[in-house]
């Protein structure tokens, strides 16, 4: 059996650590002892911008993703990404764009250089922000998946995030017809109420980790601003 190797450490502001770990020719960053995210299982975090893109019918999308991770949500953004269109990505933790260009270089290709998207070491939540009070300009489309689902394990601060007040506020920081989308490692039926109550049309779908159909089944919701 192969054994897991820890390759680096990095603190969360105001939240637990992460760890990168090698497992084989796999990588994954776990949060204590919960995985979450590894190599193995990409697909639903890679359908988490490619569903949404679709949904846009905005030629040129301004997107918001909210954490990096891997890049799995990143660079499937870039790839489905119409012409002319831009991606940033706020991202808490510097170290994992350390790890995005040292040991998990190859998994990154040169997508850290590609003109049409940013990283942005900042929390997401300032980005909405800034859209609401005009600093920059309204998105198309808001991708969440700073946690395991919405609710904010990763860092205390994330929960504002999911709350009638976030939603509201990330609401406010799309353009008509926007769409906020969230994914999770498991349904919510709460979270969808709340959605619902904070003025979004919802559709919430089931997809595999997997590309195969298989692996666990994740949760992404679709919340288009009316």
């Amino acid at each position: 059996m192969l054994p897991r190797e820890t390759i680096d450490t990095a603190q969360i502001p105001n939240g637990e650590e992460l760890t990168l770990i090698s497992h084989g020719r796999d990588f994954i960053i776990m949060l204590g002892r919960d995985e979450l995210m590894g190599t193995r299982m990409q697909f639903s975090e890679e359908q988490l911008a490619e569903l949404t893109i679709a949904e846009l019918e905005e030629p040129a999308p301004n997107i918001l993703i909210g954490g990096y991770g891997m890049g799995f949500t990143y660079r499937s953004a870039l790839r489905h990404l119409p012409e002319n269109g831009r991606v940033v990505v706020a991202e808490v933790v510097p170290e994992i764009l350390e790890w995005a260009e040292g040991p998990l270089a190859e998994l990154t290709g040169d997508t850290l250089k590609d003109p049409r998207g940013e990283i942005v070491i900042c929390d997401v939540a300032a980005l909405i922000d800034d859209a609401n009070d005009g600093t920059c300009a309204k998105w198309d489309a808001i991708l969440l998946d700073v946690d395991n689902g919405p609710d904010g394990i990763v860092r205390d601060g994330n929960q504002r995030l999911y709350s009638t007040t976030g939603l509201g506020k990330a609401r406010d920081a799309l353009k008509p017809g926007g769409v906020l989308a969230v994914w999770s490692a498991a349904p919510d039926h709460r979270f969808s109420k709340r959605l619902k109550e904070a003025g979004y049309v919802v559709d919430e779908r089931i997809v595999r980790a997997r590309p195969n159909n298989k692996g666990p089944r994740h949760s992404i919701w679709f919340a288009r601003k009316r």
